[in-house]
């Protein structure tokens, strides 16, 4: 008798198929699930989103892509313990996933970054809306274990047909909002627009021309007057930096200097305008300084000094006619090691001064902390010290402080002579500003030194 294999059941097969399926069920929610919160994680969303933005090609209506940025619980971690802090990412993907029920679909990227699929949002106002009542979803407080915490966000929309050639695009405009509504640590919402693509253009296009400016050498100090309020005598000169680009024109520092911060240059940037101002400073008369600023990146670089001392002894420029000044923002970076760059600097002949004093946060406890030569008074003060008495007695206030201290004070942004009469009858040292002349470039500082002395007549 035959025995026909085909028409037998395979007993071991048929225990397998309900095995291999429950495989491929596992496998597919670890593929598209977020293992923490249990909701739709990146991969999930990439296929929602391709899906929508395909489905959406013929019509371009509108939708919109929004990412959440958590900001709170590595706080808790640290407080709590981990425990705690995955328990409100689970409280958080639970609130969000409840409000997407009736706004679109939700999901975790990563730590505490989620991202919504929003397929009725069509404005940027739209968007900007439906931020706020995300903020208050997300920041409402959290119980673990009857303890209440709070937490809170950044949120950042890109919208569908603009500016979004490609899914990954929308991502990506959407990303580079939620990057503009965190900054500066603040949490906010922004949506990418067309004045925002605009400036992160011109952002790109001044960048590139910096670049090129450093290797051309073509970014250049100019040199503002310090004058002595008693003899008002030029006492020294603080270099500044000033940049003319063929195409860009002339591009201001509060432009420039913070995307060289941003973008890694301001070293190379710092370095190559030392090495030119104390080149020209180095004609000067003796008796005249030379102030530079270093920046936040200088203060957290432990070879600044070395690196300064090496400018100095190739330009030959003395260390005693050279003044750094520091902010307090750049300190707090790394108070450890900007207290010891300081204390080099200063064992080297350098002096130090704390510019734009009393606009941080602990002005007064910087003044014990480190070791300073003088204070620069911050213009806001100056600008009202002859009209508002406010003014006038922080000044000064802060005169009387840096004379117990034994520390020089100069105060900046003296432009009328009204405000430099009230601070000449105050005892202040020094002062800066339009009042005794704008920045100049080194042959227009040389040609004022050599007509006039140290004598400085009133702009």
């Amino acid at each position: 008798m035959r025995i026909d294999h085909k028409d037998r059941a395979d007993p071991v097969a048929g225990q397998l198929q309900p095995a291999l399926a429950n495989d491929a069920n596992i496998v597919a929610e670890l593929t598209y699930s977020d293992p923490l919160t249990g909701m739709a994680n990146r991969r999930r969303f990439q296929v929602k989103l391709n899906d929508l933005f395909e489905r959406r090609q013929a019509s371009k209506k509108p939708f919109a892509v929004g990412l959440i940025d958590l900001d709170g619980f590595k706080q808790i971690n640290g407080i709590y313990g981990h425990a705690a802090g995955d328990e409100v990412v689970r409280q958080v993907a639970l609130r969000l996933e409840g409000f997407a029920g009736s706004q679109g679909f939700m999901a975790r990227f990563s730590g505490g970054q989620f991202a919504l699929l929003a397929p009725d949002i069509s404005t940027e106002e739209e968007a900007a809306e439906l931020g706020k009542i995300l903020s208050e979803v997300v920041n409402a407080p959290y119980d673990l274990d009857g303890r209440s915490v709070r937490i809170s966000g950044s949120f950042g929309f890109a919208l569908f047909p603009d500016f979004a050639e490609t899914p990954e695009r929308i991502i990506e405009c959407a990303d580079t909002a939620l990057g503009r509504a965190g900054k500066n640590g603040l949490r906010e919402i922004c949506v990418y627009s067309a004045e925002l693509d605009e400036s992160l253009k011109q952002k790109a296009r001044i960048e590139q021309a910096l670049r090129k400016a450093i290797v051309e050498r073509s970014i250049h100090p100019h040199f503002q007057p310090i004058v002595d309020l008693k003899t008002e005598r030029v006492i020294g000169f603080e270099a500044l930096a000033r940049w003319h680009d063929d195409e860009l024109g002339q591009v201001s520092p509060a432009v420039f200097i913070p995307i060289a911060e941003e973008r890694g240059l301001i070293g190379e940037i710092t370095e190559l305008l030392l090495h030119e101002a104390t080149m020209e400073a180095a004609d000067w008369p003796s008796d005249i300084f030379l102030s530079f600023n270093l920046s936040t990146e200088q203060l957290s670089d432990p070879m600044t000094s070395l690196k300064i001392m090496s400018i100095l002894a190739k330009t030959g420029f003395d260390p005693k006619r050279l003044e750094i000044e520091i902010t307090e923002t750049a300190v707090m970076s790394d108070p450890e090691m900007a207290t010891q760059i300081i204390d080099a600097l200063r064992q080297a002949g350098i002096r130090i001064a704390l510019d734009d004093f009393g606009t941080g946060h602990s002005s007064l406890g910087y003044l014990r902390r480190l070791t300073l030569d003088k204070v620069k008074i911050d213009r806001c003060f100056v600008m009202d010290v002859d009209q508002e008495k406010e003014s006038a007695h922080i000044v000064r206030a802060i005169l009387e402080m840096c004379a117990g201290l034994k520390l020089k004070v100069v105060a900046e942004g003296i432009e009328e002579p009204a405000q430099l009469k009230s601070l000449q009858d105050f005892g202040c040292d020094a002062g800066q500003g339009y009042i005794f002349g704008k920045a100049m470039s080194a042959s227009q500082t040389q040609t004022y030194l050599s007509q006039s002395g140290n004598q400085m007549a009133l702009a």
